[in-house]
Parts: C-alpha cells; structure tokens; sequence
C-alpha cells in the first residue's frame, strides 16, 4: 500500500472544506507534546480510499490565543470543528491515556446521539469508565486500539448505502 497513491482529501482547519466522497472527522486528544499523532497514522490507513479526511490539528497552532469566545482566531477554529463534525458521515474519536481531553468528553456528549461515531478508549485513560458508559448507552462502537479504531472508520467509510 506504500506505494498506493492518496485518493483522500484532507483538510485542517482554518482550511475551506469542499466534501468529496464520504467524510471522517478525527475528533479526540490532541495536546501537542503529549498526545501521539494518531492522527497522521489514521489519514495514512485511510488514503487509498476517496474519501473526504477532516483534522482539526493545525500545523500553525498558536498556544497564545486566548481561549474566550472573543478571541477570533480560537472562535475559527471551534466553530470549524463543530461545523465539521455535524457535516461529516463519520466521527473518530481517540482518547489518548496521556492526556485528560476534556474537549474531547465535550465532544462525545455533544454527538453521542448522533449515530455517526466510533470511539477508542485504550486503558489507562483517567475517565474510561465513563466513556464506556456513554458509549454503551448511545450505542457507540467502543474499541481498546488504534488498530481496531482505523479498522472501524475503513468499514464505516466503506459500506454502501442500500
């Protein structure tokens, strides 16, 4: 697959995004330093496939915008995420056991009920029970690896429609 050229569209933020094919959003830890990429790993399992890949990880974050609602540049990028995630077909959400991601809890609260999500909870993450139990509820497929998260996404970006 190495030498499989990219058919995916991928766009991060503050990125005008044009869907193409069906859409993934990779919601979940991000915390730059402490979080792993997984990201960069997901998008590269999933380029063969044309589909539309959605990053919320800027490559020109900038740790000195205020986060308030008047700050223009931090308001841009939530309200891109946000948009995103209600435009998208399916919801990856990894928490990463290194980080607390509190917006990322957010974040599964807000589209728990959506039908549109697939969530990884290694062990080890301080709220696992709780993303259990969300998950379990809302009949959220819930997976240990990344590995298994990827292979979830590929088959949800991959059904057809009947």
């Amino acid at each position: 697959m190495a030498n499989t050229p990219s058919k995916a569209r991928i766009y991060k933020p503050p990125q005008k995004v044009q869907l193409s094919g069906r859409s993934v959003f990779l919601a979940g830890s991000i915390e730059m330093g402490v979080a792993e990429d997984w990201q960069t790993a997901l998008t590269e399992r999933v380029s063969h496939l044309p589909i539309t890949v959605l990053n919320p990880r800027r490559d020109d974050w900038d740790s000195s915008w205020k986060q308030t609602a008047a700050d223009p540049q931090f308001r841009a990028q939530v309200e891109w995420e946000l948009e995103q995630q209600e435009r998208c077909d399916v919801i990856a959400m990894y928490f990463d056991p290194n980080t607390k991601a509190p917006i990322s809890l957010l974040e599964l609260g807000l589209f728990a009920a959506s039908g549109k999500m697939v969530v990884c909870c290694p062990d080890g993450f301080y709220r696992k029970g709780n993303v259990e139990i969300v998950c379990e509820r809302a009949k959220i497929p819930l997976v240990h690896t990344l590995d298994q998260l990827i292979d979830k996404v590929i088959e949800r970006l991959t059904v057809t429609e009947a």
